[in-house]
């Protein structure tokens, strides 16, 4: 039986092997890491919106509370 493709759309085969590359891709982004200077960013932002919370300050909260 030959798969039936509905108009438009992609046969599951495609969509598998869509769904494997994009895997391979993604698994390849997630082994490099996080550069050290974004890391160094976020930690920074991090610490700010911490000191912010403890110094009470609403504008700096997330959300404005």
């Amino acid at each position: 039986m030959k798969d039936v493709k509905p108009k438009g759309g992609l046969n599951a085969e495609i969509q598998s092997r869509i769904g494997h590359q994009l895997r391979a891709m993604y698994d390849d982004v997630v082994r490099q890491g996080v550069p050290d200077r974004f890391a160094e960013l976020i930690r920074k932002l991090d610490g700010a919106e911490a000191q912010a919370q403890i110094a009470g300050d609403p504008g700096k909260n997330e959300g404005g509370e």
